[in-house]
């Protein structure tokens, strides 16, 4: 069984079975019929992946990890806010007419700063650090700015990751203030992941633990039914993730610098609406 499939089903069942629900509270999102979407949550889950052992992607159904890495990269490496610069259609729903989410995400992650070393934005301060300042405890990005949000399409959910090297491993923390677990939770913890390679690798480093802290973690009401399927089915093991060794440079990463093998997955295909 993979790890990220047994993770998973954990987290939803202590959901279903320990959560509170909000259905006596306003709540914004809704669904495309209007209808408010209600959820049952938990607070505060953390989970912890060891990448040195086993790249954490679910089974339980396929998680599409090409386009998780297009997200990726745009956000990290291109620091985009538009979706014409996105090869997917995950953001349309936030975008204005001119495709922009606003001041969120990779706009965050591109902005610059000023330090003793020199100018950097929060990518290349972290690629700076890696190699120059290994021992630091300050290596990290935050992009969930107070001063812009009035600006953002939709206020990050995944806000914030603090990187450590321990040794000759590079670890990470991401912090998330929502999650809402069908749609999203196995497609950032595979972005992530893929993250976390990308960086020790450029950085010299081998590859050590994701941990993944989720404030809000939520399952929709119309996504109960969905999920207690979903876990009936058997896990496989997971696959064996493969990282083009050649590329030094954290911006010559491509969607194709990545792969998988062995991916098996139910491929009953999992149909669900998204809350907005």
């Amino acid at each position: 069984m993979s790890v990220a499939d047994k993770i998973f089903i954990d987290n939803v069942k202590d959901i279903l079975a320990n959560g509170v629900w909000d259905t006596d509270l306003e709540v914004r999102p809704k669904w495309e019929d209007g209808t408010p979407a209600h959820t049952v949550k938990k607070f505060c889950i953390v989970n912890r992946y060891n990448l040195a052992k086993e790249f954490p992607i679910m089974t339980l159904r396929r998680t599409f990890m090409k386009t998780a890495v297009k997200e990726l990269l745009w956000i990290w490496q291109k620091k985009s806010n538009n979706i014409a610069d996105l090869d997917a259609h995950i953001w349309d729903s936030w975008a204005d007419e001119n495709g922009s989410i606003g001041k969120a995400y990779g706009y965050q992650l591109g902005v610059k700063h000023h330090y003793p070393e020199g100018d950097f934005d929060q990518v290349d301060r972290v690629l700076y650090d890696l190699k120059h300042n290994p021992a630091s405890r300050r290596i990290m990005t935050n992009i969930y700015n107070h001063h812009d949000l009035h600006e953002m399409g939709l206020y990050p959910c995944a806000y914030s990751v603090t990187f450590n090297v321990t040794g000759n491993k590079l670890n990470a923390i991401l912090n998330q203030r929502s999650q809402d677990m069908l749609t999203a939770n196995n497609w950032n913890v595979c972005q992530y992941a893929v993250l976390v390679h990308m960086m020790a690798q450029v950085s010299g480093f081998e590859v050590g633990e994701l941990v993944h802290v989720i404030a809000d973690a939520h399952i929709y009401d119309r996504h109960v039914p969905i999920i207690e399927k979903l876990i009936e089915k058997e896990p496989y093991d997971a696959p064996r993730f493969v990282i083009d060794k050649s590329v030094t440079d954290f911006y010559a990463f491509t969607p194709d610098s990545f792969s998988l093998e062995d991916y098996k997955y139910h491929n009953d295909e999992v149909k669900f609406p998204v809350a907005i």
